[in-house]
């Protein structure tokens, strides 16, 4: 397919050549592409995807000439556009406009263009195509290069999360490094984080129910009774929470599972009519539970009814502000398979929650 690469939205290092510029506006400059691209990007990686899925059917000629158009327009202009971008954001870095997450994003990205793919189960299929293209040929590398259409927010599920998933994932990497931070700036509207930190602990069980406890209910009182008899299972991280997750799988397809209850030790026996989620520090490579007990830990103070807003946000003002300053900040989230958030009631679930956690994998 011709004229794949007119999809992507590229930088232009011209735009940024105007000499009276300041530095921050500059830096502005490379933030504003960077979320255009956000908005454009994510379809045209799902085309080229679709595009190499059409490889068994190519002819020699087509093969010869797709190689180039791949290796040239598509993977040769993200290699040199990553060093324009490099090359500009070290000049201005002694500015202090920077946000440095964003050299980590683009050495990731260049790395996976170059072919050296961190993707271990995908090492094997980047290497054949990589040294022979007309390796698309076979179905199962086929497959695992092109990977599959993830939708325009890279979250759809899909059989096969292939290196063109990957790609796409590192490319958005870098924009958000370049605007999250301001977003999330502008988002703290009559509040703001207090706390952020990244949180490893040893292995955790949540116990709690699954349901809608309307505050001062007795369901709610018993709950929390029964919690409270748990006091030696302790776990010195021992808020009232509510935990949210998909069972390992794509928003799209499993709906969100909101349980309230605690953390606790690992060894917390489960009372009757309870549930228990574990929590291990290291992946296993298995979606769902156990999941990880790496987190982001942020804390708000301000208006409550602020942070709690739901207009303009994906989910609550809470849960975005924590998600798009890991994506700011280049952490990853294991989404989906090690994907669960939670949302902390330090006074308990009679009063605001006004910390959230994010899980990461770090």
């Amino acid at each position: 397919m011709k004229g794949i690469q007119e999809q992507f939205c590229w930088y232009e290092a011209e735009e940024c050549e105007t000499a009276d510029r300041t530095p921050e506006e500059k830096y502005q400059q490379m933030v504003s592409w960077a979320s255009r691209a956000r908005g454009i990007n994510p379809l045209a990686f799902d085309t080229l995807s679709a595009w190499l899925n059409g490889g068994g059917e190519w002819t020699d000629s087509e093969m010869a000439d797709n190689q180039k158009q791949f290796q040239e327009e598509i993977v040769g202009r993200f290699l040199k556009q990553n060093q324009v971008l490099r090359e500009e954001l070290r000049a201005l870095e002694p500015s202090g406009a920077v946000n440095a997450a964003v050299f980590d994003a683009l050495d990731r990205f260049d790395d996976e263009l170059s072919g050296h793919t961190h993707a271990g189960g995908l090492k094997e299929a980047v290497a054949k195509i990589f040294q022979d293209f007309s390796c698309l040929r076979s179905r199962e590398t086929r497959e695992k290069f092109a990977g599959s259409c993830t939708g325009p927010a890279g979250t759809d599920s899909v059989e096969v999360f292939g290196y063109i998933n990957f790609l796409k994932d590192c490319d958005a990497a870098v924009q958000w490094t370049l605007f999250m931070p301001e977003v999330t700036r502008r988002q703290q509207d009559g509040f703001r984080v207090e706390k952020f930190e990244y949180v490893r602990r040893p292995a955790l069980r949540f116990i709690g129910k699954e349901g809608d406890f309307p505050a001062g209910s007795d369901a709610l009182k018993e709950l929390v009774r029964t919690l409270d008899s748990l006091s030696g299972y302790r776990c010195g991280f021992d808020d009232d929470s509510i935990l949210f997750h998909h069972f390992g799988r794509g928003v799209d397809v499993e709906p969100c599972h909101g349980v309230w209850g605690r953390f606790m030790a690992a060894d917390a026996p489960v009372p009757d009519g309870f549930e228990a989620i574990d929590f291990i520090p290291q992946n296993d490579g298995k979606p769902g539970a156990p999941y990880l007990s790496q987190f982001a830990f942020a804390q708000f103070q301000g208006d409550r009814e602020a942070m709690h807003r739901r207009e303009d946000f994906d989910c609550d003002a809470m849960y975005d502000i924590t998600r798009n300053i890991i994506l700011g900040q280049n952490v990853a989230i294991p989404y989906p398979d090690k994907y669960w958030t939670a949302e902390v009631f330090p006074d308990g679930f009679g009063g605001d929650s006004t910390v959230y956690l994010f899980s990461v994998e770090k």
